[in-house]
């Protein structure tokens, strides 16, 4: 299975769709998802600062929100936004994840900003071929 993601049209909000072969890969392209649905990056631009996030083992859909809500912390209480995520699955079920960032000066708003990621319609399955998340953001 191909790692990849896309920002399905939805009423006053956003859904994101993000697969991976793994877990750990299929929340590092939420995120990935997340950020490009309302920021462009450039291609040559260069992290500022690093952001060390861990999750303790529990159900995956949490997991999953925690790694995201800590995007809208970043962008809420320090002005700042990832450009780059890296996410492990540690032994015991947790993730380890390590956002680089750049101030939120540095990038250009293409869309509205997140303001909160919902539980409502959440999905996160391991298909046949690796994992599939679906996502509401309210923008």
């Amino acid at each position: 299975m191909e790692t990849g993601h896309r920002i399905l049209e939805h009423t006053a909000d956003i859904r994101i769709e993000a697969w991976a072969p793994t877990f750990a890969d299929c929340v590092a392209e939420a995120v990935r998802a997340l950020i490009a649905s309302f920021a462009d990056i450039p291609g040559d631009i260069v992290p500022s600062g690093t952001h060390p996030i861990r999750l303790e083992p529990g159900p995956a859909d949490e997991r999953l929100v925690g790694v995201l809500e800590e995007v809208l912390y970043l962008l809420d209480a320090r002005d700042e936004v990832p450009i780059r995520v890296d996410v492990v699955e540690a032994d015991d079920g947790g993730l380890t994840s390590v956002f680089e960032t750049v101030p939120l000066a540095a990038v250009t708003a293409s869309g509205a900003g997140p303001k909160a990621i919902s539980y409502g319609d959440l999905a996160i399955e391991r298909t046949a071929n690796g994992w599939r998340c679906v996502v509401t953001v309210d923008v």
